[in-house]
């Protein structure tokens, strides 16, 4: 072989080189989403859930079967095929699984948060029974009742557990992940700090670094999702809510960075940005760490033994998705929303917190008709329904792959449902059918 038909063929095999390189370094963002998210569910069903059974709950997606997974007695690690894109989530007690690509790390003295009675069992009977059937989908083929992915559901009534019921391999002691039920809690947590003098819902001027119009960005805008700021919730590979879930250690920090698109109030735009951004106004006004502000300020008061809010690489919570609990104490915070922040006698939200919180306010433009302050209200700004078959006065907690709480006032009524469920969305999930009828049975 001679000089130039060698140095022809280095070439060709360099501009090989340098193609499969930058196609890697170009697709990397979207295959460290993928990573991202199956070393986080490894580590939260593990450690936190105590399951073992870790790909189960992995969405459907073309790179599901290229990863690989490792569970460690500290967290979990992922990667396409054991050689690229790896990921790491390094677990603490009592304050679950991080993303982080550095050394493990602390979030700080956590509160200890002992089991509290929990909610009573009240009397049961069969009267229920065909409304749960309904929910597990006990009438349908094998295949779709596995589609539906029905894990749990609790029925409340004048605050008692009048009906429950766990798939095979849940319990009463399973933790599961709410995703967006967790921005309910979120205002929650807003309503103690509110109650507590430490923060208003007028309050703006939010971060130093805005010094444009996102300066008159409120607490109250955050929680109602009118901040403006641009984003797209879309749950796919290399988007804003994929991004800154499983690329960005400071969530709050990515998404502060981010424009304006539309000017404070005016907009409705449904936004996990916003509320981790919320979270970190919350986590400045403490007295405690950031991590353990979820712990100290409602989890203890509420007694919730179970719940762990898992927290970003700088330590906010991540309050948009990420609060794990018993179903138990999923409806028991359900019962402290439909009792206005009063728990055991003691008046932890303003009073009049709920009905505000759950009254839509009118904007010059929405995308999401029905999202009051961190819950979905039945009641629209023009009185009229979302959906006609359940009780005007119904809101509810609503979370990714079909979790859902839902508070009914006027029947003293919470009912929870929780489950695995991509793909199914809609009445297919049957959730609203589940609540209405509940309502009816219970009269």
């Amino acid at each position: 072989m001679n000089s130039k038909v060698r140095i022809g063929l280095l070439i060709t095999l360099a501009v090989i080189v340098v193609a499969v390189v930058g196609g890697y370094w170009y697709v990397r963002p979207l295959l460290l989403t993928g990573t991202g998210y199956a070393a986080h569910n490894a580590c939260a069903l593990t450690h936190i859930a105590g399951r073992d059974d870790v790909d189960r709950d992995l969405p459907p997606n073309p790179l599901v079967p290229h990863l690989r997974t490792e569970v460690t007695d500290d967290g979990a690690t992922a990667s396409v095929r054991g050689l690229l894109a790896g990921q790491r989530a390094w677990f603490e007690p009592d304050a679950g699984c991080t993303l982080h690509s550095g050394e493990r790390g602390s979030h700080g003295t956590l509160t200890a948060v002992p089991a509290g009675p929990g909610l009573p069992d009240g009397p049961t009977g069969p009267e229920l029974d065909a409304a749960l059937n309904r929910a597990f989908g006990d009438d349908l083929p094998a295949d779709q009742r596995q589609a539906l992915g029905t894990r749990a559901v609790i029925v409340v009534h004048d605050g008692r557990i009048v009906a429950e019921r766990y798939a095979d391999g849940f319990t009463a002691d399973t933790p599961q992940l709410g995703w967006s039920m967790s921005k309910s809690v979120t205002n929650l947590l807003t309503g103690v700090l509110v109650e507590q003098g430490r923060v208003a819902l007028d309050d703006d001027h939010l971060r130093p670094e805005w010094n444009d119009e996102r300066a008159a960005i409120t607490v109250d805008d955050l929680l109602r999702m009118t901040s403006g700021i641009e984003w797209d919730e879309t749950y796919d590979l290399g988007t804003p809510i994929t991004r800154m879930l499983y690329l960005e250690p400071d969530m709050a920090g990515y998404v502060a960075g981010l424009p304006g698109a539309h000017p404070p109030g005016e907009y409705q735009q449904y936004s996990s940005g916003s509320t981790n951004l919320l979270c970190s106004v919350l986590t400045q006004r403490a007295d405690t760490s950031p991590a353990d502000l979820p712990r100290a300020e409602l989890f203890a008061p509420l007694g919730l033994g179970s719940a762990v809010w898992e927290a970003d690489g700088v330590g906010t919570p991540v309050c948009s998705s990420y609060l794990w609990a018993t179903p138990r104490d999923w409806a028991a915070i359900g019962q402290f929303a439909l009792q206005d922040g009063v728990w055991q006698d003691e008046r932890l939200l303003p009073e009049g917190w709920m009905a505000d919180s759950t009254t839509a306010h009118e904007v010059p433009h929405t995308e999401d008709p029905g999202y009051a302050s961190g819950w979905w209200v039945n009641q629209l700004p023009d009185e009229s329904l979302k959906n006609p078959a359940l009780p005007a006065d119904a809101y509810w907690a609503s979370g990714h792959d079909g979790q859902r709480l839902y508070v009914v006032p006027s029947a003293d009524l919470v009912v929870l449902r929780l489950g695995f469920s991509p793909g199914v969305e809609g009445a297919d999930l049957r959730t609203d059918e589940l609540l209405a009828e509940v309502v009816d049975t219970i009269g």
